[in-house]
């Protein structure tokens, strides 16, 4: 499972906004892997620079010194909509309205089809496949002036997700949707300047203060003049949950708490709701490690490393050989045999979503010698696909959505599975029920959205039982 892109922008005039922006984007790195990308504001004039690959793929140098301004916006791409190629990469540079911009987002757009279908009839044209360009062209087609009704006329159109910034000529803007599904954060840097972040470790990074949230529905806009905030449209509130089970750095701060604390909250629930007997507590690294010291405070079983991480196993555009391939998660993962042999395991992981790792994964355990092995997930099952800009599943390829507990069980060679309630993931994350997106998890969405298990009944998805279990 992966999210779907971070942003940051900044306007500091005396500051090398270009070189701030390539470590912000190091610090969101773990939101996206595909593409990497900034532009900046030149004298009034945009310059961008986007490519495929990891931050440090993408710039060096020379590239950071001609990104000349004081205005600048990055991007981290994972693809959901759209497919990795360069042309995706953001920002876009949108020139088909009254002035030049750029824009970068993170989110999804449901209704991007059908809006890129209107746009295109009168005149518009697209150079990629994204759904930002999409944003993009709507907020040039508005004939009237200024960028607060453009945007209240967008946001009028638009539905889904999207926390974006914007770079014009002369301000940085950034927008948060009405449900707040991704997050976006705003602080100072050096005391005359300003930053926004998809999350505030990014802040953290470039020594930058974090002031506040920008809203759900609210518009910030901020230039020679200062900044404004304007409240566009009423809040919904329907922050994704999985930012807190796994997209989000542990160090983040959402709503004034560390994730940290709520991660470890959840391990403290699973180990409430399933306690068992067993010798040692593990995390899956690195998204599970803190839900499992919480698992191990809670139970009083003793936590240790069982599994390191290859942490160099990133995206590549080298394709492996099937040799190595076939090695599958050994790649990623390799267990301590001394640590784990003759011992009975609680194994905390975020989620089991096609489950086609998890298997892998207790087969390493058990031949590196773990006696038993106990699956604790800190999230309910996932059962419904995600329309937000999560690049999850059709609901046919979710296994919860075609198994039971008992059979996932079985399926994936546990002695034992777990998955925390939806009762106990709220309450570990703080926030009242009906301001959190659950619907991968109980189908609620916060929004109407067009199923797309329309190629597949959910009959017919269990009559390809056999070929799912192929895939997995």
């Amino acid at each position: 499972m992966h999210e779907a892109c971070g942003v940051f922008g900044i306007y500091a005039p005396d500051e090398d906004v270009a070189r701030i922006t390539y470590f912000a984007l190091f610090a969101l790195q773990h939101r996206g892997q595909e593409s990497a990308g900034i532009a900046t504001n030149d004298q009034g004039q945009i310059k961008l620079y986007a490519r495929q690959g990891l931050v440090f793929q993408v710039f060096n140098e020379d590239i950071l010194s001609n990104l000349n301004g004081y205005i600048a916006i990055g991007h981290n791409r994972y693809s959901t909509k759209g497919t990795s190629r360069s042309s995706n990469a953001q920002p876009i540079l949108i020139t088909q309205g009254k002035e030049p911009f750029a824009i970068a987002h993170n989110g999804n757009i449901s209704n991007a089809e059908g809006l890129q279908q209107e746009l295109a009839g009168h005149g518009y044209h697209f150079h990629t496949s994204t759904d930002t360009e999409v944003i993009g062209n709507l907020l040039a087609s508005y004939p009237g002036e200024g960028w607060i009704e453009r945007m209240r006329y967008a946001m009028g159109r638009l539905q889904g997700a999207y926390s974006m910034v914007i770079l014009t000529p002369d301000s940085l803007i950034a927008v948060r949707d009405p449900l707040g599904t991704r997050p976006l954060s705003l602080g100072t840097i050096n005391g005359h300047g300003w930053v926004v972040a998809s999350e505030t470790c990014a802040l953290d990074h470039i020594g930058a203060d974090f002031l506040s949230e920008i809203n759900p529905g609210e518009m910030v806009i901020i230039n020679k003049n200062g900044i404004k905030r304007y409240q566009i449209k009423p809040p919904q509130k329907a922050l994704c949950a999985f930012e807190f089970i796994y997209f989000a750095r542990p160090d983040s701060t959402f709503n004034s708490k560390l994730l940290y604390s709520t991660r470890q909250a959840m391990g403290r629930r699973l180990a409430q709701e399933y306690p068992v007997e067993a010798d040692l507590v593990i995390g899956v690294p690195d998204s599970a490690t803190v839900a499992a010291s919480g698992y191990a405070l809670e139970s009083g079983i003793p936590q240790v490393e069982g599994l390191i991480k290859n942490r160099y196993v990133g995206r590549t555009f080298i394709q492996p050989d099937q040799r190595i391939r076939d090695l599958g998660v050994r790649l990623k993962f390799n267990p301590l045999k001394e640590v784990i042999e003759g011992k009975r395991l609680v194994v905390v992981d975020d989620s089991i979503v096609r489950g086609t790792t998890t298997p892998k994964v207790i087969s390493l355990l058990r031949k590196a010698g773990a006696k038993e092995v106990h699956m604790r997930i800190c999230s309910p099952p996932i059962e419904h696909p995600c329309f937000f800009g999560v690049d999850m599943a059709t609901r046919w390829e979710l296994i919860a959505a075609q198994k039971s507990v008992e059979e996932i069980r079985k399926f994936i060679g546990a002695d034992s599975l777990g998955y925390l309630s939806l009762e106990g993931l709220v309450e570990a994350i703080g926030l009242p029920h009906q301001e959190l997106c659950l619907a991968c998890f109980n189908g609620k969405y916060p929004v109407p959205v067009q199923l797309e298990m329309d190629k597949f009944s959910l009959e017919g998805a269990v009559e390809q039982e056999s070929e799912l279990s192929e895939i997995i």
